[in-house]
């Protein structure tokens, strides 16, 4: 048994949010997940944990957001609270999505889907451009509605 659990737990440690953008200093091992950036040291910042985070997909048009499929990720609890949306969820898309930072109004941002999931568990990286800063979320699907 504590043998299994360590062959998990090393498989974890090696697979798990792999940055696939192609120039982060954690671009093999993610040293973070949640929502987080690059800041001018090279550094890269959590600004919500993952833990703190709600994330939801959609499969279906008829309940996702905007009218498509999409990934709804919110945190109502954390400081600073967010809500975000967007149907950019096949690899490799890029396209519109929105965030309200602190109950702000919704504003528009340039997501690039790094890694796709569609079941709970499955990993989702979105690369988010907001006021030509570059965010990322490297979430968890807690709920498929």
């Amino acid at each position: 048994m504590k043998n299994i659990f360590i062959l998990l737990l090393l498989l974890s440690l090696g697979t798990s949010c792999d940055n696939d953008d192609g120039n982060a200093t954690n671009e093999s091992q993610c040293n973070y997940q949640g929502f987080s950036y690059f800041d001018n040291n090279n550094n890269d910042q959590t600004l919500i944990p993952e833990m703190e985070l709600n994330t939801q997909h959609f499969p279906n048009a008829s309940n996702g957001p905007y009218g498509e499929p999409g990934i709804e990720i919110a945190s109502f609890t954390s400081s600073p609270t967010l809500f975000f949306t967007t149907n950019v969820i096949e690899l490799n898309e890029t396209g519109p999505g929105w965030i309200s930072i602190n109950g702000a109004e919704l504003e528009e941002v340039t997501v690039t889907c790094q890694r796709a999931g569609t079941a709970v568990g499955d990993e989702v990286r979105l690369d988010v451009i907001y006021n030509s800063m570059e965010l990322e979320f490297c979430v968890i699907i807690d709920e498929v509605l």
